[in-house]
């Protein structure tokens, strides 16, 4: 049961009171809109042809996510990255940084490995922890561990520079092993 108020409380609530102008009323409510009706298709008689549908406007879609790591190389390419056999033209540590940061540099490192003509860049990203792709963010942890090596792969599909990656292949030990990656470019033209 709410408590009453004192007499001395109740002559402060009047004066308050007497101050306030009251909203406006609002107005009568809008009537429910009908439900738009649906004339049904007339029947065609047998033998002639129904007309043509209007044709729907095209929707624009996202470019099209290239799978760099389901990507084919010959197979003198894939034995030679597993025996590690394949000397990285460049290499890039994305260590201590934040996943923007990280994939801001890692487009600038690969923009500039085409320019220098590299063939493979070494990109070490730290190990990617099971199921890191699909934990969700806690509150004090910033983001999981092996957030940016779980997200090399989204990253370089949608990279400016995708059409230049030909594949993408786990590093061999001696080059970082599970916390790698090959990005293998396209070679040039020049060559």
């Amino acid at each position: 049961m709410p408590r009453r108020l004192a007499p001395d409380e109740t002559a402060l609530w009047k004066k308050v009171a007497a101050t306030v102008t009251p909203l406006p009323r609002p107005t009568a409510p809008l009537a429910p809109a009908a439900p738009p009706t649906v004339k049904p298709p007339k029947p065609t008689p047998r033998g002639t042809a129904a007309p043509a549908a209007a044709p729907r406007p095209a929707v624009k879609l996202p470019p099209p996510r290239r799978a760099h790591s389901q990507a084919t190389l010959d197979g003198h390419w894939d034995r030679r990255l597993r025996k590690g056999l394949v000397r990285p033209d460049m290499s890039i540590d994305l260590h201590g940084h934040s996943l923007a940061s990280a994939q801001a540099l890692l487009d600038d490192a690969i923009g500039r490995a085409l320019l220098r003509g590299a063939r493979v860049l070494l990109v070490v990203a730290g190990r990617l922890r099971p199921g890191a792709d699909r934990l969700p963010m806690m509150h004090g942890d910033p983001r999981p561990r092996g957030a940016i090596r779980a997200s090399l792969p989204d990253w370089l599909a949608y990279s400016p520079y995708a059409d230049q990656i030909v594949a993408l292949r786990p590093a061999h030990i001696s080059h970082g092993g599970g916390g790698a990656v090959y990005v293998i470019l396209r070679r040039s033209r020049e060559d």
